[in-house]
């Protein structure tokens, strides 16, 4: 028997909602819009994008109307972000916060997005000094 195409799995931070998505996507960017970062709380946000259909989600995501046409999917229990959807300008696609994979390191981000929006400060935040841990 033929190995199954790659999967991923994920979920969110308390475990209550799991998912597998497919190895392979259709891209997979660090968003710096000001919904993603009010969303998440973060100067950017890591999404990769597959059909709908390719997410296999064991849970049940809580749904916010983030916009117009923005659903934002988030676990309910704990907060964390994890899909988003707009089948007006992405019909049949779904995002996947790739922060919440079990490996994030297993998908390597391809590209900034959305940077007229990007906080000044993060163009150089890979200069800033690096600590293991905490500074001491």
């Amino acid at each position: 028997m033929a190995p199954g195409p790659a999967v991923l799995t994920g979920r969110c931070h308390c475990g209550a909602i799991r998912y597998e998505m497919p190895a392979e996507v259709l891209h997979h960017a660090l968003c710096h819009c000001g919904d993603c970062r009010r969303h998440a709380g973060a100067p950017m946000v890591a999404w990769a994008m597959v059909p709908a259909g390719q997410l296999k989600v064991t849970g049940q995501p809580k749904v916010y109307r983030s916009s117009g046409h923005g659903r934002r999917h988030f676990c309910e229990a704990c907060g964390t972000g994890l899909f988003y959807v707009n089948e007006a300008m992405l019909p049949g696609m779904i995002d996947i916060q790739t922060g919440t994979l079990d490996d994030p390191g297993a998908l390597p981000a391809q590209a900034h997005i959305q940077v007229a929006e990007r906080i000044g400060w993060m163009e150089t935040a890979h200069a800033l000094p690096s600590f293991d841990r905490y500074p001491g």
